[in-house]
């Protein structure tokens, strides 16, 4: 059989599209991926039940979704990571305007069942957070819109991507989301320091964030208690911080044991945001560091595959998918041990959350088609490409 090589990869003539996607795709991540729902499934057996049980439902009514919902973004991911980088490109282009529309409509349709923030809409069976599906779309096409801009004759991608980030801001606020749009600015701001921006202008992106900030301490009582809670020198027991830095204590490296754990009882979101203080205390230490392992994995070797990437759209979203990843899990994490302030916010593929969760599915679904290896033209052929002689 005759094999042409083309840089990283080997072309086989003739190889079916299935056989080409399987050997092409990052196969560690996918495994990881894999490892990190299957320990939130551990986790929604023992977290899940007291919440069913307070709400009248059978013991394992939110496991049982959440598998439903995990089959479902495990189908996304896999089938998107099947699709061409241009395929996928329409696609997010498509979905970011759908996505934004039904971020603009909240205010009018949306609900914000009893938690003070107006960020869903209620299906009836279920309920839509259209932030979660607006986070990937939009990165990628920011990604597309700077690559085009880099082009000779180009748009003024960067200008137009930050006024959508700024649209995207001003709703996100509205809710209030401040957490979902400070990850939007910081995957942003990764994309836009790949695609070559001056330093002057992303210390001017940090300023107006510390500025907005301060604004809405002024403004927003809702941000406000939260920072003030956070600066506190003292945490209250009875609030939901305080009960996940007694549970994360208790645990210590080997943890309580299966089902031991008592934070589950009292912690009302320990099924979503809080989910990794259920497990330091019933697995410890050793659990919580092997999810952060898996996360780092994933992070590391998707950031290798599109270090040798020359297409400047993939390398761009790649980059920021992988950040945007990266940093949700950041913050929840850091939430649960008071680096953070309280941001309600899921860890990717461990909290319940059928939103959260099929969002993550198109997320790395995104991530693994745009890190498959593929051809890589010779640095000449992108230059001839991009007008340049």
């Amino acid at each position: 059989m005759t094999e042409i090589a083309h840089g990283a990869v080997v072309v086989l003539p003739g190889e079916a599209i299935l056989s080409r996607w399987w050997r092409t795709l990052d196969k560690g991540v996918l495994l990881s991926v894999t490892m990190l729902f299957a320990i939130g499934i551990v986790l929604g057996l023992a977290a899940s039940v007291p919440l069913a049980e307070r709400n009248g439902q059978s013991p394992f009514y939110y496991v049982e979704r959440q598998v439903i919902f995990g089959a479902m973004a495990f189908v996304v991911m896999l089938s998107v990571s099947a699709m061409s980088p241009q395929l996928v490109r329409r696609l997010a282009v498509f979905g970011f305007a759908f996505a934004l529309v039904a971020l603009m409509l909240l205010p009018v349709l949306g609900t914000d069942f009893g938690k003070g923030a107006t960020r869903w809409y209620s299906l009836g069976f279920a309920s839509l957070q259209p932030s979660e599906f607006l986070k990937p779309v939009f990165i990628t096409t920011a990604a597309w819109l700077m690559a085009a801009g880099a082009e000779p004759n180009g748009p003024p991608g960067k200008t137009i991507s930050f006024a959508f980030l700024g649209l995207i801001t001003i709703f996100l606020a509205l809710q209030p989301d401040f957490g979902q749009a400070m990850l939007i600015i910081v995957a942003w701001s990764a994309v836009y320091f790949v695609a070559g921006a001056p330093i002057v202008l992303l210390t001017g992106v940090v300023g107006a964030v510390g500025l907005a900030g301060i604004i809405a301490y002024n403004n927003s009582e809702h941000f406000a208690r939260r920072i003030d809670g956070f600066l506190s020198p003292d945490v209250d027991p009875r609030t939901q911080m305080g009960y996940a830095i007694d549970a994360i204590r208790e645990g210590g490296f080997l943890g309580t044991g299966v089902n031991e754990g008592r934070v589950k009882w009292t912690l009302p979101d320990a099924h979503t945001d809080f989910i990794i203080a259920v497990a330091a205390e019933e697995y410890g230490m050793i659990l919580v560091l092997a999810v952060i392992a898996l996360f780092a994995t994933i992070t590391y070797r998707s950031l290798l595959r599109l270090c040798v990437e020359r297409d400047v759209f993939i390398r761009l979203a790649g980059t920021g998918l992988t950040v945007l990843l990266a940093s949700q899990a950041f913050i929840n994490l850091g939430v649960a041990v008071r680096l953070l302030p309280a941001k309600g916010m899921t860890l990717p593929f461990v909290s319940y959350g059928g939103s959260s969760l099929i969002a993550m599915g198109l997320l790395m679904g995104m991530l693994l088609c745009f890190t498959r290896q593929r051809p890589q033209a010779e640095i000449g052929d992108h230059l001839l490409s991009n007008g340049y002689r």
